[in-house]
């Protein structure tokens, strides 16, 4: 009787983690919104991080956010740090990794609290008027074996989508209303 509860001890154990081996690593998310203003301006507006303030949801979570910078608003190389006390924004940083002007900024978020992760990520602009922008936002994720066993409990997707999708329209707000 020991001998048969041990082995389905260990079987209940071991399940999860052979589970975890079939079970996706990478998640992508992307949104976009038209905003009524030209794409030079969108781009120009979107390319500083410091901007994300107005629009991002992460950025406004906690209004006694500890932020820092480091290097040329704008340029590639800018960090911009975050510390919060809450667990849904933690501590990390985006960095501006490359610019194509007027068309794409990609960025490298690094979290380094309650987890540590290094993920990229962008914005693109691109016109589809004379006074129309679609702007793109963009987030890559992985989680690391057996953390993976999160993604059949919980929809990466669908919850970075929101909140991509609310800062979106924030930013359209702000923007069409200049």
């Amino acid at each position: 009787m020991l001998k048969k509860f041990s082995i389905a001890v260990l079987i209940l154990i071991a399940l999860p983690f052979i589970i975890a081996l079939f079970v996706q690593k990478e998640y992508s998310v992307v949104t976009n919104i038209t905003i009524d203003k030209p794409v030079a301006e969108v781009f120009d507006y979107v390319k500083y991080l410091k901007n994300q303030d107005n629009f991002s949801v992460w950025a406004q979570m906690d209004p006694d956010m500890v932020k820092s910078y480091r290097g040329t608003d704008g340029t590639v190389g800018f960090v911009s740090r975050w510390e919060s006390q809450l667990e849904d924004v933690g501590i990390g940083e985006q960095e501006i990794m490359r610019i194509d002007e007027g068309k794409r900024i990609d960025f490298e978020l690094r979290f380094f609290s309650p987890f540590e992760s290094t993920d990229p990520a962008f914005m693109s602009t691109e016109a589809v008027g004379t006074n129309q922008t679609r702007v793109q936002w963009g987030f890559d994720g992985h989680l690391d074996y057996p953390m993976n066993l999160m993604f059949l409990f919980l929809d990466f997707e669908t919850m970075i989508g929101n909140d991509l999708n609310q800062g979106l329209v924030q930013l359209k707000q702000e923007l069409e209303a200049q």
